[in-house]
């Protein structure tokens, strides 16, 4: 009988069992093929593609780009050169705008003079393939012969 309570292996073993549960030390182990290969460069992952575009910040259209003092959105006719469309708008900083101003401009959803206007671009990832977007409707107006 054995003067070990438990018999799980790594209670109270000496240094003779602890090696040969181990098994043979790293060191004395070949390698199967050698080193292993490394990669040239490190490998890069796919990601998809992305453009800067600038959109209205009521209906989400895209705009173009200038955008002068007198634009308005083409889908919802709200100016484009007004303080809530500008990069630098915060609601919580002072005057409402990130840039040190001295007087604060009022109203801010209407077309003014800033010069400090900023369109608020945004990078965006293409997360589409390169489908038309109306080809549900195509379809139906080829099946038709509309």
């Amino acid at each position: 009988m054995s003067d070990r309570k438990y018999r799980q292996r790594g209670y109270q073993q000496d240094e003779r069992d602890r090696d040969r549960d181990r098994g043979p030390r790293p060191s004395q182990t070949p390698r199967p093929d050698g080193p292993r290969e490394r990669p040239e460069a490190p490998r890069t992952p796919n990601l998809m593609a992305s453009h800067q575009l600038a959109r209205c910040r009521n209906c989400a259209q895209i705009l173009t780009l200038p955008i002068g003092l007198t634009a308005t959105c083409p889908n919802c006719r709200a100016d484009l050169h007004a303080c809530v469309q500008c990069n630098f708008f915060d609601p919580g900083a002072h005057f409402q705008c990130m840039q040190p101003l001295t007087a604060a401009v009022a109203p801010k959803d209407t077309a003014n003079l800033c010069q400090l206007f900023e369109p608020p671009l945004r990078l965006e990832r293409q997360t589409s393939s390169g489908a038309p977007e109306n080809s549900a409707k195509k379809a139906f107006d080829d099946l038709f012969k509309f």
